[in-house]
């Protein structure tokens, strides 16, 4: 996904349109140079026809404040964070962000906010500020579940809903089916030639196992009986084979389900399936299905919320819609913090830490710290890469 790769290849073959059922076609192949004439999402943010760009003027009133931070190449630091901002904290390889961040900040914060146990003391750090926030909440790229049971409708909730809905119809009250009917976790409606998986696992012994559809339920994870049961005209299974697009269009007045599934959408998500294994969605998936649940949740406007490096993995599209979310975050008073190197989600934030100057022993200080414009005017005076490839990237040389 990267800019500077793409404009490096000899040949590019880009794959599209969209994403999930709405890919799947090569929509461009072909030298490097004639990528510009091309009519591909890639093509457009490649070369400016549409651009990532968000209000970001927050001012800075509040602040978390950091002292005397000694860990790993980070020697007696302070450091000030400010809330109700989209803060993004830059930097090379090995500069410090992550000790600073997640090894300083947020357990501390887990610590005072959400009463977590100590899990690491740091020694002599002093945090002032978190007073003002009331929880924080960590989002990272980490599997939303291993194994084929797990999937987004049951992470996000969604799935309790539909069971809800199956259980009211008129055939599954004749029945005498309650909502446990329908869950694939439990005996009675899954099927049980797979136990609720809709795959088999079959042992290739000197090789990895192999995972094949299950033919007793044709994959549906579901018995004939339960499958029967239809709400307007779709049995469970269908439903959990549905886009999140479809289903939100499907349940639109059902506001319990609409609203999980609008979120979804609005972070990106709406080629995938509500059935699809947790296995197989990235780490880019996974950390905006956390992200669509914490939207879905009734907001304080005093969260906390710590990203490392969302852009891993996602397109400039996905850039775009995630900076966008993150940025509503802030709009409804959230303080949001995020380790990242993407330029396209660092020139919209609010305020930039930067750490350096290189890595290692010859990192640990913060060289630079204000918004994209003034870290890209400044970057001869602090030595800062960060504001040297900003600069390039906000007069459109990159």
């Amino acid at each position: 996904h990267d800019k500077e790769t793409i404009l490096s290849a000899d040949y590019i073959i880009d794959i599209g349109p969209g994403a999930g059922d709405f890919g799947g076609e090569v929509v461009f192949a072909g030298e490097a140079k004639k990528l510009a004439k091309a009519k591909t999402l890639t093509a457009d943010y490649m070369y400016g026809k549409k651009n990532i760009s968000y209000v970001h003027n927050h001012p800075q009133e509040k602040w978390i404040e950091i002292k005397n931070v000694t860990l790993n190449n980070i020697q007696k630091l302070d450091a000030k964070i400010p809330l109700q901002n989209f803060v993004c904290i830059t930097g090379v390889s090995g500069s410090g962000k992550s000790s600073l961040i997640l090894q300083t900040l947020l357990p501390v914060a887990r610590e005072l906010l959400n009463r977590a146990k100590k899990v690491n003391k740091i020694d002599g750090v002093e945090i002032k500020g978190l007073e003002k926030l009331d929880k924080v909440i960590y989002l990272d790229q980490s599997p939303i579940g291993r194994t084929p049971r797990s999937n987004p409708a049951t992470y996000t909730g969604i799935m309790d809903e539909i069971r809800k809905l199956f259980a009211q119809t008129k055939e599954a009250e004749l029945r005498g089916y309650k909502i446990g009917r329908f869950s694939f976790n439990v005996k009675g409606g899954r099927c049980e030639t797979c136990q609720g998986d809709g795959q088999i696992k079959i042992e290739m012994h000197f090789l990895p196992d192999v995972l094949v559809s299950c033919d007793a339920c044709e994959g549906s994870r579901y018995n004939a009986q339960t499958r029967e049961i239809l709400y307007k005209g779709k049995s469970i299974s269908d439903v959990l084979a549905m886009s999140v697009g479809e289903a939100l269009e499907f349940f639109k007045a059902i506001p319990n389900i609409a609203i999980r599934l609008k979120t979804l959408t609005d972070v990106g998500l709406d080629y995938i399936t509500l059935g699809q294994n947790a296995t197989t969605l990235s780490g880019g998936e996974a950390q905006r299905i956390k992200l669509s649940k914490e939207l879905s949740r009734k907001d304080t406007g005093k969260t906390l919320y710590i990203l490392d490096e969302p852009t891993t993995g996602l397109h400039f599209s996905d850039v775009d819609r995630l900076t966008g979310v993150l940025h509503h975050l802030v709009e409804l008073g959230n303080s949001v913090v995020v380790i990242e190197h993407n330029l396209d989600m660092v020139k919209n934030a609010d305020y930039i830490i930067d750490m350096g100057p290189e890595g290692g022993n010859k990192g640990g200080r913060i060289i630079a710290t204000g918004s994209p414009e003034s870290m890209a005017k400044n970057h001869k005076k602090t030595g800062s890469y960060t504001g040297e490839y900003l600069e390039k990237e906000l007069n459109g040389m990159r």
